[in-house]
């Protein structure tokens, strides 16, 4: 008997196909497959760098002015959506998936071959070292995350918010509307599905090199290609049991685990280095940065030509970002439902970011402390001879070094597992049509797909001519997430107007001698769930009935639908938003300044097309339940105007009467 399946047949045929084809030929050619990827990528560092530049700069200024604009007041779900996640938990995934082991590592390195080898200026001086971790903040700060931002935001929107798949297509349904279902969409999620699966193999296999050289230096392991196969092999275990136990139970507690051994290895070396010098310098370095992001984010060098640099540095990081973007701007989607635009942003763009800073203040400019005030010391030369390998010659300066290195072993472990399994769930949603209940063995499947092709590419040297031919894919890439912005915008500026149109509602009524005592009665009252039903039978749904047979009479269609909990009228609009009225039972516990001695009580409350209003009506008549369904619809009508008045009349001919 066959496994039951929920694949995408389309997505997943192709994505397999071209992810197999492209690293057999990598695998059985890598000489003839680098030469051919090496000279595409020169191509567009001399040709089209201005392009890369470009975009990126787009990228974080159109999230900064969705930040402070208020479209930032928009939900990413219904308006009555709370978080899955706390913070916390939330922080540690999209640190984990996002950029956790790039920190281990480059934190020494980067900085470190930056201040030996500047782009401009002499090496190993004051000034070389301010321009290192310049630099360093530059590749790994704002522009890196708000790539990120980006593609997680557009898609938590369209999904959340317009309830489409929670896949790269949808974000394209602004402009081709139902065709994002057709071949279109196939090819936008295949092109995200491939980039993941090489993004994270070839991070999976560089990464062992690393966690291979901390066993060499701690216990002795031999550095050697079969060691190297066999930790993948591990380590694809370890996702593929994470990745079984899903998102809750597996990848959110490994997360949080690499979040707390991060924090307590930067603490470490932060007390035990130059502190309070370090300390000094993060404010200075964060201060550098703010103050030269303009002129660094569109710096290319072109007065003074250094392609090689700048290819090999700033396009190389900016395109690992955009082709990693797809994987880790859908995980971070997904486990963002319930929060604001603006929170979104806030936690996605600087939180990290501001880690990101400190942690590298702390490596880099504690090593480059080390290099500057020990003549005798031998971490420039590691750097420059097994960048691997430099952490653990960085410990060595450190109090109980040893037990330092297996600390960031482990570290490296959990971060390579976070890594594999959220991208195999990430490969999965994809591959599935957006589905999320997908059978295990999918997911065991394209962990083990990962693993695979990192390890064959690993055996025969192929890693380079891969991590290359996923550079040079960002730069198709980029346009699609410039599509992304324009479509974002567009909706959001919609849904803006939707949001003003209907929840500035005023609940002041007038009221006659007859209800005006019972309407006051009902502000201090705390109804049984037998009376909320009561409510929804004898006045919420009749009130309805009523109005839904005065649209019939006025040519509206009008459905409605009830159950003993709630009552929904629905009115289908060609070509526009949908109008929506529920009044939905919510159960609360009774709050504590209450004299009631139930534990519990009920609110009617009204949610209209984008979630609940916040209002309690179980106290009004048929005759005011009416009144509030027909002022939501006029203020749903105003908004249908503002929107696109095309929808509702046609101009006059000249003459007209």
């Amino acid at each position: 008997m066959l496994p039951a399946t929920k694949i995408n047949p389309p997505v997943f045929v192709a994505s397999l196909f071209i992810s197999i084809f492209f690293a057999l030929f990598t695998a059985i050619f890598p000489e003839v497959a680098t030469q051919h990827f090496t000279q595409l990528q020169g191509f567009l560092v001399t040709k089209v760098s201005w392009i890369y530049v470009l975009s990126v700069a787009i990228f974080l200024l159109f999230v900064i002015f969705i930040m402070v604009s208020r479209l930032g007041d928009i939900k990413l779900g219904m308006d009555h959506d709370a978080p899955a996640y706390t913070r916390l938990s939330w922080f540690s995934m999209l640190f984990s998936a996002g950029m956790g082991i790039g920190l281990m590592f480059f934190g020494v390195a980067e900085p470190v071959m930056h201040y030996m080898s500047p782009p401009i200026g002499d090496a190993a001086t004051v000034t070389a070292a301010k321009e290192a971790m310049r630099i360093t903040f530059f590749h790994w700060g704002l522009h890196a995350w708000g790539i990120y931002t980006i593609v997680a935001l557009t898609l938590a929107y369209f999904s959340y918010r317009h309830g489409l798949p929670l896949l790269p297509r949808s974000a394209l349904y602004p402009l081709i509307g139902d065709r994002i279902y057709g071949g279109i969409g196939h090819a936008v999620d295949t092109f995200a599905v491939v980039g993941t699966i090489f993004g994270v193999a070839t991070s999976m296999g560089f990464g062992v090199q690393q966690l291979n050289a901390g066993l060499h230096y701690l216990v002795g392991v031999p550095e050697a290609t079969g060691v190297q196969i066999t930790l993948i092999i591990g380590i694809t275990m370890l996702a593929t049991m994470s990745v079984v136990l899903g998102l809750d139970r597996g990848i959110k507690r490994l997360s949080n685990l690499n979040m707390t051994l991060a924090v307590a290895l930067m603490l470490f070396v932060l007390f035990f280095g130059p502190t309070i010098l370090l300390l000094q310098i993060f404010v200075q370095n964060t201060g550098a940065y703010i103050s030269e992001i303009v002129s660094s984010t569109f710096n290319l060098y072109a007065y003074d030509k250094k392609d090689d640099w700048i290819g090999g540095w700033t396009l190389l990081y900016w395109g690992w970002w955009v082709s990693w973007s797809p994987f880790v701007g859908m995980f971070i989607a997904r486990v963002s439902k319930g929060r604001t635009i603006r929170e979104f942003i806030i936690g996605v763009l600087f939180i990290p970011a501001g880690f990101t800073f400190l942690w590298m203040t702390v490596f880099g400019n504690t090593a480059i402390n080390e290099i500057a005030t020990n003549p005798a010391s031998n971490l420039a030369e590691a750097v420059g001879a097994n960048v691997p390998v430099a952490l653990f010659v960085f410990f060595e300066q450190f109090p109980l070094s040893s037990l330092l290195s297996a600390i960031a072993i482990c570290l490296i472990t959990t971060f390579f597992i976070t890594s594999a399994d959220s991208g195999a769930l990430v490969i999965d949603t994809l591959t599935s049509g957006g589905k999320e209940d997908t059978p295990v063995w999918q997911r065991i499947f394209w962990t083990s797909v990962i693993g695979i092709i990192a390890a064959l590419l690993l055996s025969v040297g192929g890693l380079g001519a891969l991590q290359t031919l996923t550079i040079a894919s960002a730069f198709p890439f980029m346009f699609v997430l410039l599509i992304f912005c324009y479509s974002l915008f567009k909706a959001l500026k919609a849904d803006y107007m939707l949001q003003d149109s209907v929840q500035h509602h005023s609940t002041i009524q007038q009221f006659s001698k007859a209800n005006w005592k019972k309407q006051l009665a009902s502000l201090t009252a705390h109804p049984e769930l037998r009376q909320a039903e009561k409510f929804i039978a004898n006045s919420a749904l009749p009130a309805l009935e009523q109005l839904v047979a005065e649209f019939e009479l006025n040519g509206i269609t009008a459905e409605l639908a009830s159950e003993t909990d709630n009552v929904r009228l629905i009115i289908n609009i060609e070509n526009a938003e949908n109008f929506n009225y529920q009044i939905r039972l919510r159960h609360f516990a009774m709050p504590n300044y209450a004299d009631d001695k139930n534990d519990d009580y009920y609110r009617a409350e009204v949610f209209l097309l984008r979630g609940g209003q916040q209002y309690d009506i179980l106290s009004y008549s048929q005759e005011q339940i009416i009144a509030d369904a027909i002022t939501q619809y006029e203020r749903h009508v105003h908004y249908l105007y503002l929107a696109g008045s095309e929808f509702l009349k046609q101009e006059p001919e000249q003459g007209s009467a």
